[in-house]
């Protein structure tokens, strides 16, 4: 690399959205990179660091040269054949071109390839310096964030995310001259907004971090991360207890301070008889304060806030975390109070008048299909209907309390409190909030088998009404998360076991939605009127299609665990009814993949069922039978395998029976000395009919054996 220097460039603004400064900063570094690599200047952009606190985002590039390379250009003009007249002179095309690109037509090259020949122009521009490129690749990197919002300040015509007062520019030690948003750039950072409040002068690239430190701003991400949770640890230390510090609340607290400090506080202790959820849930969503914990996992009536301020008086700022999260821990204890006086079932009625969804009806009538699926499902899988069914009618509840009102994340937590403060089953009262699981990626099913149940009887409620409806999801829009609820019941069916058949009880949600809502998914014709509904067509094109749509997010779901698409399509091919059963197979094919005879025998059945394809296309040829007949037996080979097949067969028929694939793969594997034999010794299509037929039938009972489980051929 020529001669270089480290570059640095930094907007100071007014505080960022916290929750938006990462994806603003990795942007910020991604454009300033990309403009670099674009315009080919040599850098060590692999070193490049992204830099940002709530009130700046910043770069810094090691080893950036001082000018860019030579710029070779190349300018295709008009072809030789269509640029010169008959007389070989130039024609208005091959002079335009020469013209526009300021040399005469004798100075144009020709560029001779296998499609033709065609005039170019070739020069070499001398490389800009970077001082004069800098300010367009931070105008371009500023330009691709991403800002749903733009604002604007002062009387200026530009916009951006937060008004911006400050650029710093700095190549080695040079000021970068420039404007952007309609700042000059300099070496005048700033420091902390009220700690260090005086203009910080930079004197060069390298510096501008330690700079920053002495100026009590934490410009690292990282090291602003790694100080909050040291403090938060020293004060846990003095408490005595074990602060919960989620990674979400602490990007978000890195993201509101500068200079992050930690101080311990105290609640009344009163608070404690409300569920610790909500307490929490007040702490982490609302103040941005850590709960802490004591040795039981219990919620003690610590907890520890961070302010972007080393304070000469931290009482007062524990008094004022102190007295704002008072009012808020009262509501929420009022709620609480209040709720319990009313019985979960006492909603029902209200369910009533909220609606779902237009053609779907009310809550209540969401709620009734639901019931009736879990009765149904939970009579098909051994579970207790009876508890099935109450939790099922009790799981839209909750939703009417106070509680939930004002913190709705908690549905269905505060649904297992409130069942089991009016007596409830325990595992009525488990379901009521299991059942949302999984709430998120990576969280677990639900652990009960009532929860299982209804977690199953809801989503499939939810993704047959609202296909039904027509509103399943496109391209980035999923209004009712139905690709989540798709995972969701999918995961509940193959982590809990529960062995359903996956079309049949999407069936059965689709016959319980009215009428109504199968015809407000058709769409109408060129006339404008939608055709005449066909219930149990549009039902069974309905099952179809979710079925597909949930598969497909099994696919997903396999890839993560390291699974392979041929593994996975050869378990769909044979369309397992059971997700359960479905996950045993593929697993089964996975381990049997391992094995050293997979290869040949997944190339043997592609043979096979190239050959069976071949024999069902051929025109007048009869279908391929089922039944070999050894009399019609030449070679050894086709005996060696008839007899391993009938062997194969009997040793299989139990493990097939209890679902042990990996047993059956196992056994299976042995037939590949026999199935090699067969295709080195015998050919299949002999010239007598009979003894045709015979090998064919041999091949579809070697093929029907593999099949049973999945397609192995796919595995080649």
């Amino acid at each position: 690399m020529s001669a270089a220097k480290s570059l640095l460039i930094e907007l100071g603004t007014e505080e960022l959205p916290p929750r938006a400064l990462d994806e603003l900063a990795a942007a910020f570094h991604r454009g300033i990179c990309d403009g670099l690599s674009r315009r080919g200047i040599e850098a060590d952009l692999d070193s490049a660091a992204i830099y940002a606190s709530p009130r700046r985002l910043a770069v810094h590039i090691p080893q950036v040269a001082i000018t860019q390379p030579e710029q070779s250009i190349e300018r295709r003009g008009p072809a030789v054949n269509a640029a010169l007249d008959a007389h070989g002179q130039p024609g208005k095309a091959l002079m335009g071109f020469a013209q526009s690109c300021g040399v005469t037509v004798e100075q144009l090259e020709k560029l001779e390839t296998d499609k033709g020949a065609w005039f170019v122009f070739r020069a070499v521009k001398p490389g800009q310096p970077v001082a004069a490129l800098l300010t367009e690749i931070v105008e371009e990197a500023l330009k691709s964030l991403p800002i749903p919002k733009p604002m604007r300040w002062a009387d200026h015509d530009y916009s951006f995310v937060r008004p911006a007062h400050w650029l710093v520019m700095l190549h080695g030690s040079d000021i970068v001259d420039g404007q952007v948003l309609g700042l000059q750039s300099g070496r005048q950072s700033r420091g902390h907004r009220f700690m260090h409040p005086q203009p910080v002068h930079i004197a060069d690239a390298d510096g501008w971090l330690d700079h920053m430190r002495a100026a009590k701003v934490l410009a690292d991400p990282a090291e602003r991360r790694q100080r909050i949770r040291d403090e938060i640890a020293r004060v846990a230390d003095g408490l005595g207890g074990t602060p919960r510090l989620e990674d979400a609340l602490l990007d978000e607290i890195a993201n509101l301070t500068e200079w992050p400090v930690a101080i311990a506080c105290t609640f009344d202790r009163d608070f404690l008889a409300v569920p610790s959820e909500a307490l929490v849930t007040t702490m982490e969503t609302n103040q941005k304060f850590v709960p802490v914990f004591d040795a039981q996992g219990k919620l003690t009536e610590h907890f520890i806030g961070v302010a972007n301020i080393d304070s000469k008086q931290p009482a007062e700022i524990r008094k004022g975390y102190e007295r704002v999260i008072r009012p808020r821990f009262a509501d929420a204890k009022f709620f609480w109070d209040e709720d319990l006086k009313t019985p979960l079932a006492d909603y029902q009625d209200a369910l009533k008048n909220v609606t779902y969804q237009q053609a779907l009806g009310s809550l209540w009538d969401k709620t009734i299909r639901v019931a009736e699926l879990s009765r149904i499902i939970a009579n098909r899988v051994g579970v207790d209907a009876g508890q099935a069914t109450r939790a099922a009618s009790l799981s839209k509840c909750d939703l009417l309390t106070r509680m939930v009102g004002e913190f709705p994340e908690l549905q269905g937590v505060m649904g297992r409190y409130y069942a089991t403060h009016h007596g409830e089953t325990a595992e009525v009262a488990q379901a009521l909030d299991s059942y949302y699981q999984p709430r998120f990626a990576g969280d677990a099913v639900a652990p009960g088998k009532v929860g299982q149940v209804l977690a199953i009887a809801e989503r499939l409620d939810t993704l047959a009404g609202i296909f039904a409806v027509g509103m399943k999801p496109s391209g980035n829009k999923d209004p009712f998360a139905l690709r989540r609820a798709a995972l969701g019941l999918a995961r509940t069916l193959i982590e809990g076991g529960v062995e359903l058949d996956l079309k049949g009880s999407l069936r059965e949600a689709l016959e319980l939605l009215p009428d109504a809502a199968l015809a407000a998914g058709i769409k109408p014709g060129k006339d404008g009127k939608a055709p005449a509904l066909d219930a149990g067509k549009r039902r069974a094109e309905l099952a179809n299609e979710l079925v597909d749509f949930v598969l497909e997010r099994l696919r997903g779901y396999y890839a993560e665990q390291g699974f392979t698409g041929e593994q996975y399509e050869a378990v769909l091919a044979v369309q397992p009814e059971s997700l359960a059963d479905f996950d045993r197979r593929l697993r089964a094919v996975a381990q049997f993949g391992r094995r050293p005879e997979a290869a040949s025998l997944a190339a043997a059945n592609k043979r096979v069922a190239n050959i069976l394809r071949k024999q069902s296309e051929e025109a007048g040829a009869p279908p391929v039978g089922t039944s070999v007949d050894p009399k019609h037996f030449e070679f050894d080979a086709e005996r060696e395998l008839a007899d391993a097949l009938i062997a194969a067969t009997s040793d299989t028929s139990a493990p097939l029976a209890a679902g042990d694939y990996t047993a059956v793969l196992t056994r299976l594997a042995q037939l590949q000395a026999p199935v090699d034999k067969f295709f080195d010794d015998v050919l299949v299509n002999a010239d007598d009919p009979a003894v045709r037929a015979n090998r064919l039938a041999l091949l579809g009972q070697l093929k029907a054996q593999f099949a049973g489980i999945a397609d192995i051929a796919k595995l080649g």
